[in-house]
């Protein structure tokens, strides 16, 4: 098994700030937009060295997708900030209509996303924001797994033409993807190799996959991880070259196991190779105030739980 080490823990919103600090450097078309949270969504390197390409907004996020929709009329390149569920769910039909319909080169940056965003609450954890965004035609759904490829993720957005949703998050996890690794959209990662089962992860899920594989080589099982941080375009052939090998395969995401990269990976099993799929993910609720270690535990959001879910799995092949 292939080693994969913390080299310090890290949020992966600070990674999508420091992608933005240089995105200000080197490509002056970006412009950044806030609704009234420039702190959490880690805006001040962008706003003090640009305050002629920052905007804040307020807390008025559909005026903010509008206004970053007419800001690509002129050449420019609009990165917004909030939270993700007033970056999605709020603001659904002006990214439907003014972005997405629109084809408008729009990145919407979204921090806070799931269970991890803790004590705030299940008013403020978006569990449905991947399957909102993954549904409307010719948008990018990206969901990094830490700071290095958070960062790496905000830098090639700038470079791709289109509507596109990054997912990130507010919690410290551990920071494992080198730091010269390029970020290709749609391009998966085989973070390990393995002949038993393919554990398919995305975001904060990805460094749970890992730590799991290692208690599973540990049983004699050999684990096959991949990193999806494109959810859409999603990478099929790298999934079924995978599952052909394996035989079944789990997926684990900080989302509701409805409209999520598990259903995505489904699909592409039912069209292509149908193979045994354990899900882990949240089962069709919402969540609640706790700590994200509370609630990861208590939603079955681990290492622990998706180990469980690989001998499942293997079971029913």
């Amino acid at each position: 098994m292939k080693k994969y080490e913390n080299t310090g823990s890290k949020d992966t919103r600070s990674g999508f700030g420091a992608g933005m600090t240089e995105l200000g450097q080197k490509n002056e078309n970006v412009v950044a937009l806030c609704a009234d949270l420039i702190g959490s969504l880690k805006f001040d390197d962008f706003k003090k060295n640009h305050p002629e390409r920052f905007f804040q907004v307020g807390i008025a996020e559909a005026n903010m997708i509008g206004i970053a929709a007419g800001l690509t009329i002129g050449g420019k390149i609009p990165f917004t900030g909030t939270f993700a569920n007033f970056s999605t769910g709020r603001v659904y039909d002006q990214i439907r209509q003014s972005v997405a319909y629109s084809d408008k080169n729009v990145k919407i940056c979204a921090s806070h996303a799931g269970l991890t965003l803790g004590e705030d609450g299940a008013t403020h954890q978006i569990l449905e924001d991947i399957g909102l965004m993954k549904m409307l035609p010719g948008m990018t759904v990206i969901n990094t797994c830490d700071y290095n490829q958070t960062k790496a993720a905000t830098l090639a957005l700038a470079e791709h033409h289109g509507p596109a949703y990054l997912r990130f998050g507010r919690p410290v996890v551990p920071n494992f993807t080198p730091a010269d690794e390029p970020f290709i959209i749609g391009k998966a990662i085989v973070l390990n190799e393995g002949t038993d089962v393919t554990i398919i992860a995305t975001g904060h899920l990805v460094w749970e996959a890992l730590v799991a594989a290692e208690a599973l080589e540990a049983r004699g099982i050999s684990a096959e991880v991949i990193n999806i941080h494109t959810i859409k375009p999603l990478d099929e052939e790298a999934i079924l070259k995978s599952v052909a090998k394996t035989g079944c395969v789990v997926t684990a995401e900080e989302h509701n196991f409805l409209g999520g990269l598990g259903e995505s990976v489904a699909r592409t099993l039912v069209l292509h190779y149908p193979a045994p799929q354990e899900f882990v993910a949240v089962k069709d609720s919402f969540g609640e105030s706790g700590t994200p270690e509370q609630l990861m535990e208590k939603y079955g959001l681990n290492s622990t739980s998706i180990v469980a879910a690989c001998e499942k799995v293997i079971a029913r092949k």
